[in-house]
């Protein structure tokens, strides 16, 4: 069955990886192998069961009736898992491995490292006798792709070593993020995709932070971190016409109410910063001194910071240790247009 599912989500997604390839960057495509956990989850009720435990509509992912209908489903699905106070747990990637309604419904969870155990515990703790296995996925590695200026169809080039790549797929965070590779482990991905090369995860992270994508437990401490504050809605990460699911009461009311004072935003200093000097939830003031909101988490010059987006225009300064740092704040421009608020 995995094997089938490999030229599947090739062919599904050629028309956006086509278009992601051609668009932004700047000289070959660059492959990250990401180190975070893969959970995989298979069963006749698995649909149902995460339906109840994520801000998104996980049904999106499960194929109507014949090819046509299946072809049309999303390969992937970005999604928090909530605690019942309305708080990020986890951020997740949702993979989708089975091609028909004949099939067993079968997800792949991409999560941090970190929480793997702690988002185990948590989905067995809403198991009950659902009909749902849940096992970490050991023998796959997850990369990102960040596409170049120069044009080249890797499609064709992952669908002759299908055994080699399970699942291609844009992130469906944005498309400035461009796309997310399942391999088995060991492979390099630099040497199936054409004119491709493996890049420094600190790239990859510089890129996430100028784009203000969070990802992982020091842009989401698990907990502290709101859905909507975190721009779950503009990264297609939630549903507000699906049923219920634990922490919903708290965001639908909070969409519902339309004003969002404060999100995560990317932000810049003017020389990079020493990270592991600055203490978690490091005050970011305006000139005057009053709060504008809080520092996450980022890399030399590079960063994300949840901030009152009142503020985003002013001079701002990072409280580090007694010292005030000056940076400043943006808007990213893969944001629809019309947020303003």
């Amino acid at each position: 069955m995995l094997v089938r599912a490999r030229a599947a989500a090739v062919t599904t997604t050629l028309p956006g990886i086509r278009r992601l390839w051609r668009g932004g960057g700047s000289g070959a495509a660059a492959c990250f192998p990401l180190g975070r956990a893969l959970l995989d989850v298979r069963g006749a009720e698995t649909a149902v069961f995460l339906q109840g435990l994520l801000t998104n509509d996980v049904t999106q992912l499960i194929a109507g009736d014949g090819p046509t209908a299946a072809a049309a489903l999303p390969r992937s699905l970005y999604a928090h898992a909530l605690n019942v106070q309305g708080r990020c747990l986890c951020d997740l990637i949702l993979y989708r491995l089975h091609e028909s309604p004949e099939e067993e419904p079968h997800i792949l969870l991409e999560c941090d490292t970190g929480v793997l155990d702690a988002i185990q515990k948590h989905l067995k703790l809403y198991k009950i006798r659902r009909k749902v296995n849940i096992t970490p996925c050991l023998d796959l590695s997850l990369w990102a792709v960040i596409p170049g200026e120069q044009a080249g169809d890797i499609a064709s080039s992952l669908a002759k070593c299908a055994d080699q790549a399970p699942i291609l797929s844009p992130d469906p965070r944005t498309e400035v993020m461009g796309w997310r590779v399942i391999t088995k482990k060991g492979v390099n991905l630099s040497e199936i995709i054409p004119g491709s090369h493996v890049g420094n995860i600190q790239d990859y992270h510089r890129h996430r932070y100028k784009q203000g994508i969070p990802e992982g437990v020091k842009d989401l401490p698990p907990g502290v971190a709101l859905p909507l504050e975190s721009n779950l809605a503009y990264m297609n990460g939630i549903s507000f016409t699906k049923g219920c699911y634990i922490g919903q009461e708290l965001t639908a009311r909070t969409h519902h109410v339309g004003v969002i004072r404060k999100r995560l935003l990317p932000v810049q200093f003017l020389a990079p910063l020493p990270t592991d000097s600055i203490p978690e939830g490091a005050d970011i003031v305006t000139e005057t001194g009053k709060s504008a909101g809080k520092f996450r988490f980022g890399g030399g010059e590079l960063g994300i910071a949840l901030l009152r987006l009142a503020n985003v225009n002013e001079a701002l300064y990072l409280n580090s240790g007694g010292d005030k740092v000056k940076l400043t704040a943006s808007i990213p421009e893969w944001w629809p247009k019309t947020a303003s608020k």
